[in-house]
C-alpha cells in the first residue's frame, strides 16, 4: 500500500503546516475529527477560519459525498479547536499515511488533546439504534499500520506502546459529563474493517465473537498514529445500526445518515463540555 516517496513526509508536513499557520490557524489546543453524517459541530465554532483540503499542500481530497472536506479552526468552550470535517478512508483508495497524514498535520500545529467521532454498527446487541458508545479499546481489522513505513523512527517510537489507546482521564470525564447531561452513553470495543462493503452474517458473529461491540471503517489508523506522537484521544461512535446476524435487512445508507444527525446534538453537547473541563 506504501509508496517509496513517502520519506519525503516531513517536509511535506512542514508546508501544509506552514500554509495553516499563514492562513490563521494559531497555535489550537485540540484537534477533532467529524464521521460520517456529524459534520455539525463546525456550526459551534466561534470566529471561524476554514481552510478546504484541496487547497492545503500535499492534504488528500475527501471523496465521500457526505464528507465535506475541509479543517475549520477557531473556539469552543473558550479553547482554540481545529476541526476536520470530513476524513478519509482505506475504501476511497487512500493508503494508511494519507489517511493520518492530518493528524500529524494538527500535531505539527500544536493540539495537545485529540477529539475523535464516527458512526458505526451495533455489534453487542444490547445497544440500539441511535445509541452513543464511547470507545474504551479497538480491534484493528484494516489489515495494515500507519506506522509500517521506513523511516517512521524520526516521528515517535517505532514499536508504539497500545495497553491504554483512548484517554483514561478524558473517558472518565466524558462519562460523568453525560451522567450529568442526562445522557445515555454506552462503553465498548470498536472494530474497524476495511469497507465499503457492510458485513456479512458470518463476519458480524465473527466480528461479535472476538470480543466487539461495535464496528465501522474508520478511526483506528488516526489513533495508531496519535499514540505513536503521545497525544492523548477520546473517541465516540454514533451507532447508526444493529447488526443482528439472525435478524439482518438490507442496509439503507440514508436512513444510517439520518440516525447519525439525529443523534449528533448529544454528541455536540458531551464534546461542548469535555472541552470547557479540559
Amino acid at each position: 500500500l506504501f509508496k517509496t516517496y513517502k520519506f519525503m513526509m516531513k517536509d511535506e508536513l512542514l508546508e501544509s503546516v506552514a500554509y495553516l499557520k499563514n492562513k490563521g490557524f494559531d497555535n489550537p489546543e485540540i484537534g477533532i475529527v467529524l464521521g460520517t453524517g456529524l459534520g455539525k459541530l463546525v456550526d459551534s465554532v466561534e470566529d471561524p477560519i476554514e481552510a478546504h483540503y484541496n487547497h492545503i499542500p500535499f492534504f488528500p481530497l475527501a471523496t465521500v459525498e457526505f464528507h465535506t472536506g475541509k479543517l475549520v479552526y477557531g473556539t469552543i468552550s473558550g479553547k482554540k479547536v481545529v476541526v476536520m470535517q470530513g476524513r478519509f478512508h482505506l475504501y476511497e483508495g487512500y493508503d494508511f499515511l494519507d489517511i493520518t497524514y492530518p493528524i500529524r498535520v494538527m500535531h505539527m500545529l500544536g493540539i495537545s488533546k485529540l477529539f475523535i467521532s464516527n458512526a458505526a454498527g451495533a455489534v453487542n446487541l444490547n445497544f440500539k439504534k441511535g445509541d452513543m458508545m464511547l470507545i474504551e479499546d479497538h480491534i484493528n481489522l484494516q489489515g495494515g499500520s500507519p506506522l509500517a513505513f521506513k523511516g517512521v523512527s524520526e516521528f515517535g517510537e517505532r514499536f508504539a506502546d497500545m495497553s491504554e489507546p483512548y484517554d483514561l482521564d478524558m473517558r472518565n470525564k466524558l462519562t460523568t459529563i453525560a451522567k450529568d447531561l442526562n445522557i445515555s452513553l454506552k462503553s465498548g470495543v470498536y472494530a474497524s474493517v476495511v469497507g465499503p462493503q457492510l458485513e456479512t452474517r458470518a463476519e458480524y458473529r465473527m466480528i461479535k465473537l472476538i470480543g466487539a461491540d461495535a464496528v465501522g471503517m474508520s478511526t483506528v489508523p488516526e489513533v495508531i498514529v496519535a499514540n505513536h506522537l503521545s497525544l492523548p484521544i477520546v473517541a465516540v461512535s454514533v451507532l447508526t445500526d444493529e447488526c443482528d446476524p439472525d435478524n439482518l435487512k438490507p442496509v439503507d445508507i440514508a436512513e444510517i445518515i439520518s440516525i447519525a444527525e439525529k443523534t449528533e446534538p448529544k454528541m455536540v453537547k458531551l464534546f461542548q463540555e469535555l472541552i470547557k473541563q479540559l
